[in-house]
């Protein structure tokens, strides 16, 4: 396990992984839409008064007021430290972001249209 991380390895991984995929189908965070926006029972407080912002990739609780990068939210949920986030987050990195999202707008649009059908 290094001591350090080089800054690249720690930016892509707070900026590649979508956070609202990490907190939905990796951590398994209890999740909902509600008004068009993206929530997450918040880890710290159990609130779902939360929003993520694919801008920026950050996750923020407006009741406990903590914002949460992909590492932060890792370390909170599974309850380790620093290291262990970001090896657990490399671990996962492995997984094509941008190719899981394809994937997951094919199926999202197929059981829309499938529910039109009936």
């Amino acid at each position: 396990m290094p001591k350090r991380y080089a800054k690249e390895t720690l930016r892509r991984l707070r900026n590649d992984l979508p956070i609202a995929i990490l907190i939905a189908d990796i951590l398994e965070l209890p999740c909902k839409t509600a008004d068009g926006h993206f929530r997450f029972l918040c880890p710290r407080c159990g609130e779902f008064d939360t929003a993520t912002n694919p801008k920026t990739n950050l996750a923020r609780c407006f009741t406990c007021q903590k914002n949460f990068n992909t590492i932060d939210i890792t370390m909170t949920v599974k309850r380790q430290n620093f290291r262990e986030a970001v090896q657990f987050l490399q671990g996962i990195a492995i997984i094509n972001a941008k190719q899981l999202c394809a994937d997951l707008a094919v199926a999202m649009s197929g059981q829309s249209q499938g529910n039109r059908e009936e």
